[in-house]
């Protein structure tokens, strides 16, 4: 019997189905409707559904057959750490799943989320499975528009994979200088923080814009430490619905 599993962001709503921790089918849509879903799931004996939401009540408009039991996910159901953020009814649930990955991928080590998404986080979860928090900065795509909307002669530019150096020699390189390495740099920072206060750490990478952060720091000297798991969240409430039984 296989889980669905429906993730909905802040830009787009990625789905997927797992036989045990196996992907079999993934999609991401900007919006998705129950018809579709239904047409996905036609052809998968599904057992269980979890819907993740950040929009608060997003994911409630999200109906299925009868015999399928939904579970809205919430911070009361990652029973694989120990959550000591101080709101944690306000927690992203993205966060929180993708932290829960990691307990399960790698028990017993300190493990550094980065998510590199419409925002960008950093959560940190210890080898004891304490989970205390983390840092929230604007993602990639936000400072490129903060800059556009706040000022009335920046353009509004978009992420350059092929752009390097530190120096912008014109107005657009500039701004991808400036928000391109200040991501790396912001990210290495913070790297470099947790690495100071523990002896081991795995870095994973997950997010819309993790593969483009993956790139801008595979010079890093922490390149060596850093993994890349688009799927992170996915694995984490695939996880959580695997074991959660109500």
């Amino acid at each position: 019997m296989a889980n669905l599993v429906i993730d909905i962001g802040n830009t787009q709503t990625k789905l997927a189905i797992f036989d045990e921790q196996e992907i079999v089918f993934f999609e991401h849509f900007e919006n998705i409707s129950n018809a579709q879903i239904e047409e996905i799931v036609s052809g998968h004996h599904i057992a269980k559904a979890i819907v993740s939401s950040v929009k608060n009540e997003a994911g409630n408009g999200i109906k299925l057959d009868d015999k399928i039991k939904i579970y809205r996910f919430n911070y009361q159901m990652a029973t694989n750490i120990n959550n000591l953020y101080r709101t944690s009814a306000t927690l992203g649930a993205d966060r929180l799943a993708a932290v829960a990955a990691a307990v399960g991928l790698n028990p017993g080590k300190n493990n550094l989320v980065i998510d590199a998404g419409t925002c960008i986080t950093y959560d940190f979860v210890d080898a004891g499975k304490n989970y205390y928090g983390g840092s929230i900065s604007p993602g990639l795509n936000m400072r490129y528009k903060a800059m556009n909307n706040y000022t009335s002669a920046l353009p509004l530019v978009s992420k350059d994979p092929n752009f390097s150096g530190s120096t912008g020699r014109d107005t657009v390189t500039a701004m991808q200088s400036g928000v391109q390495n200040g991501v790396k740099y912001e990210a290495e920072g913070f790297i470099n923080s947790y690495m100071q206060q523990y002896a081991s750490i795995n870095i994973i990478l997950t997010g819309g814009d993790g593969i483009f952060l993956d790139t801008l720091l595979k010079n890093s000297i922490f390149a060596p430490y850093i993994k890349n798991d688009p799927y992170l969240v996915l694995r984490g409430l695939n996880a959580i619905v695997q074991e959660y039984n109500d």
